[in-house]
């Protein structure tokens, strides 16, 4: 088996490679939308804390 056999995977290579672009699509994907709510929830916070400091 060489590679070009191996990439072709028997005629399913647009199958196969096709979901591992997807998987590995979703999973960038969920990775901004992770880091996206935790910068906000880290401004809420800031938010919060200096709001409570002016109050007291």
């Amino acid at each position: 088996m060489n590679w070009a056999e191996f990439f072709a995977m028997k005629g399913y290579a647009f199958y196969v490679w096709g979901s591992y672009g997807v998987a590995l699509l979703v999973f960038a994907i969920e990775i901004m939308l992770i880091r996206n709510r935790r910068k906000q929830a880290l401004r809420n916070l800031r938010l919060m804390r200096d709001e409570m400091g002016e109050s007291v």
